[in-house]
């Protein structure tokens, strides 16, 4: 599997890439958003501000979006899955990928951003080896149109968000799994050995 993660140039990658690397899985950084349609899966990272990460994914936009339409798997993590949403309030005027309907809004919580560990309440604990409790570093939240895409939520300072979100082959999490312990690690691990073979799409 060719494992493609999206460079928006904003943070050390390390940690992710080594909670990806796996026997049979080709793990490349990419900063052409381009360079991102031909792998068989790809990652967008949590790091970074939602402006400039959607500015720099803008090239490839339609095509990013089609192509997941089609089956490309894909895993948003905390960014990541923001940009999986049509805009963000943390910048308005600019377009995520919008393969998931919604808007990202700020926490309505007293202190943000929300850091540190938090339970995660999954929806079907069948779907991925799932942490019920993960590592959070974000100030703001996707608030999907159609709540059947939730897969988990958490509750901070009283407001419940979606904290995984699945459409087709595509997972958003916005808690940090390569951060999250051996079980975080499992969840990836999981989510690569489930994706299908891009020949098969």
């Amino acid at each position: 599997m060719r494992l493609a993660v999206f460079d928006y140039g904003a943070g050390n990658l390390h940690s992710l890439g080594k909670a990806l690397s796996a026997p049979g899985i080709d793990v490349s950084i990419e900063t052409d958003p381009l360079a991102l349609l031909s792998a068989d899966c790809i990652v967008l990272p949590g790091v970074g501000a939602f402006g400039t990460a959607a500015s720099r994914l803008a090239p490839a936009r339609a095509a990013l979006a089609m192509a997941l339409g089609a089956g490309l798997p894909c895993l948003g993590i905390c960014l990541g899955m923001q940009l999986l949403f049509d805009a963000s309030d943390e910048s308005p005027g600019v377009l995520g990928l919008g393969v998931i309907a919604g808007r990202v809004t700020r926490l309505r919580a007293s202190r943000v951003p929300h850091m540190g560990w938090n339970a995660v309440a999954w929806c079907d604990l069948a779907s991925l080896c799932a942490p019920d409790v993960a590592y959070f570093a974000h100030s703001y939240a996707g608030r999907p149109v159609d709540e059947s895409v939730v897969t988990a939520w958490t509750v901070e300072d009283g407001d419940r968000f979606p904290s995984a979100v699945r459409w087709r082959n595509v997972v958003g999490v916005q808690f940090h799994p390569e951060k999250s312990s051996a079980l975080g690690v499992r969840f990836i691990r999981e989510f690569l050995r489930a994706a299908p073979p891009r020949g098969s799409l």
